[in-house]
């Protein structure tokens, strides 16, 4: 498989995963995480505990480096309780990937050069071997926004998108900027924002705060205010038709 994506693999054996080996065509996601942890060690080694409970499918360090824990058709237990569209707990159907950083709680920082060029190969890998829509590469907060924030906003989901591997709008920065703070016009307004989020995925039975601060950790990340303005609900309509 390193040659293939033309990166160091290293294997490390996981044993959280659950039984029996799922079909190829039931992965239909990927979903990315970061640790949460200040030194990536602890990170490694609470994702191979079995008391810890948690896991990954894939490890991208510091130094780019990739580990692989588990292998991709048996469900590794990373996301949790989750929703996207009509899936429920994506465990059952998606490759989890967990990114070393800190956090929210332990010094977020941006992420290193390195282990964005080693996602974008895997993710490369991935999307070709399992025909995974761009649309379906999440992030957690995506989908238990809730409970996570992670990757969070300094991840750099644009750049992503620029090589197709997720979905971003095509709203010119410019434009944009222009509408930041305005306020919405309409309670119509604030139902149709909420309406494009769950024509995105997101759960339609959060309409608050939360759910804003995700959508914006996403696709507005200079700004999470948990506010909806007008460059919001522009972004929000673009993203249904792209």
């Amino acid at each position: 498989m390193s040659s293939k994506i033309g990166i160091k693999l290293t294997s490390k054996y996981s044993i959280n995963f659950s039984l029996p080996k799922r079909s190829k065509n039931k992965i239909k996601f990927i979903i990315l995480h970061y640790t949460g942890m200040r030194k990536e060690s602890d990170a490694i080694k609470k994702l191979c505990d079995p008391k810890s409970k948690v896991s990954s499918h894939y490890y991208i360090k510091n130094n780019g480096e990739i580990i692989n824990f588990i292998p991709d058709l048996y469900e590794a237990w990373h996301a949790g309780k989750s929703n996207w569209r009509n899936y429920r707990s994506l465990n059952k159907y998606s490759i989890g990937i967990e990114i070393t950083n800190p956090g929210h709680q332990h010094g977020y920082r941006n992420f290193r050069s390195k282990q964005i060029k080693s996602l974008k190969q895997l993710l490369i890998y991935l999307t070709q071997k399992y025909q995974i829509n761009k649309k379906c590469i999440l992030g957690h907060s995506d989908i238990s926004p809730d409970r996570k924030k992670d990757p969070g906003e300094k991840f750099p989901w644009r750049l992503l998108a620029q090589r197709k591997l997720c979905l971003w709008h095509n709203l010119k920065p410019q434009k944009l900027k222009k509408l930041r703070g305005i306020k919405i016009n309409t309670e119509n307004d604030k139902i149709e924002f909420f309406k494009n989020l769950k024509k995105i995925g997101y759960n339609s039975n959060i309409k608050n705060k939360i759910i804003i601060e995700a959508f914006q950790r996403r696709f507005r990340q200079t700004l999470v205010n948990g506010k909806i303005d007008k460059e919001c609900l522009f972004i929000s309509k673009n993203l249904t038709v792209v």
